[in-house]
């Protein structure tokens, strides 16, 4: 279930805000520049669906976005639980980091945990399919896919250069939760 919850960022055991409802998250999220929206598949796509079909059956979104914020590209990432490097890209997205760009994902399927840090506050994000969440570029966040990872994604960018971190050097991480 879509989840946001909201903490003072000295607080990680209390949250000022915790909501199910797509309305109310997206209405936290949007002062802060963040994008929460549902998307719905124009066909039915199968877990075992590849690139080209999951993009097909997501192209009216997928081309929206791009025409309306200018990303340049996009692709499909897609993370199992025998994926033999989900224990180093579990760590590299659970540090607070930023972006020169957006960090645009939509769940195609199974689900992750974006934590936002803005402003004094900690806004814990549970993405899962139909979820589509635009990060602003230069907002502080971590990702978390859990212990046994399994989701698939697609992700925009504004350049060619893919996924680039800039960390902050924070620990603040590490007080809040995982997935």
């Amino acid at each position: 279930m879509s989840t946001l919850r909201v903490y003072d960022e000295n607080s990680p055991e209390n949250p000022k805000i915790n909501t199910t409802l797509i309305d109310e998250i997206a209405s936290q999220l949007k002062p802060h520049g963040v994008r929460f929206e549902r998307w719905e598949a124009s066909v039915d796509v199968s877990n075992e669906a590849g690139q080209d079909e999951i993009v097909e059956a997501y192209r009216p979104e997928i081309e929206r976005l791009m025409k309306e914020q200018g990303y340049k590209s996009y692709d499909v990432i897609n993370m199992h639980p025998d994926h033999p490097q989900k224990d180093a890209l579990r760590q590299k997205f659970n540090s607070e980091h930023t972006h020169s760009e957006d960090e645009v994902r939509f769940f195609v399927k199974g689900k992750g945990l974006f934590t936002l840090h803005i402003g004094g506050e900690v806004y814990e994000v549970t993405c899962e399919k139909n979820d589509l969440i635009s990060v602003p570029a230069g907002t502080p966040h971590w990702f978390d896919m859990g212990d046994e990872p399994t989701f698939t994604c697609i992700r925009l960018f504004d350049s060619q250069d893919g996924w680039v971190a800039n960390y902050t050097g924070s620990d603040i991480a590490q007080n809040f939760s995982t997935l």
